[in-house]
């Protein structure tokens, strides 16, 4: 069954929620839902043996198999990250980024969050390239557009001679 859903995901995060307490957890399970993020509490050795039977290699995330472990599956590689940077209270440090497997990379440690959280989205990239696209075009029409005027002018200025 975690084979499956794993399957149907291009990024995995591991992440520590021990400590949350039963509110928390809820409100998490939320947020999750709404960022449409599957989230799910897992046995490190039932995981362990999904990653190993995946075709993907997950090999770099073995170690991180180790006390509680709560998976959050994404297509949206910074989703996940930025979930978890929103959640968090100014104080709080859960939950914690224990490892994630973005773009065919895997990221080890709490200190990848913020890498992740910058990772543009496919819609992202997207959207920067259609806007780069777009600005050469528009250059060249108000480019047009401000020399039409001036041919207008000059004409009419001659015309009245």
């Amino acid at each position: 069954m975690i084979g499956n859903t794993l399957s149907e995901y291009a990024c995995v995060y591991l992440v520590q929620t021990a400590g949350l307490d039963a509110e928390k957890t809820s409100a998490l399970r939320r947020a999750c839902f709404k960022g449409d993020i599957k989230m799910l509490c897992v046995k490190n050795t039932l995981l362990k043996k999904a990653f190993e039977a995946s075709e993907t290699d997950y090999s770099d995330l073995y170690d991180l198999l180790h006390g509680e472990t709560t998976l959050l599956l994404s297509n949206v590689g910074n989703a996940p990250a930025k979930l978890i940077k929103d959640f968090r209270d100014k104080k709080d440090t859960l939950p914690m980024l224990k490892g994630a497997y973005v773009e065919e990379t895997a990221y080890i440690g709490e200190e990848s969050l913020e890498t992740l959280s910058n990772i543009k989205s496919k819609s992202e990239l997207i959207a920067d390239v259609i806007a780069l696209l777009q600005s050469p075009a528009k250059n060249v029409i108000s480019g047009l557009q401000s020399g039409a005027t001036k041919l207008h002018g000059i004409l009419e200025t001659l015309s009245n001679k």
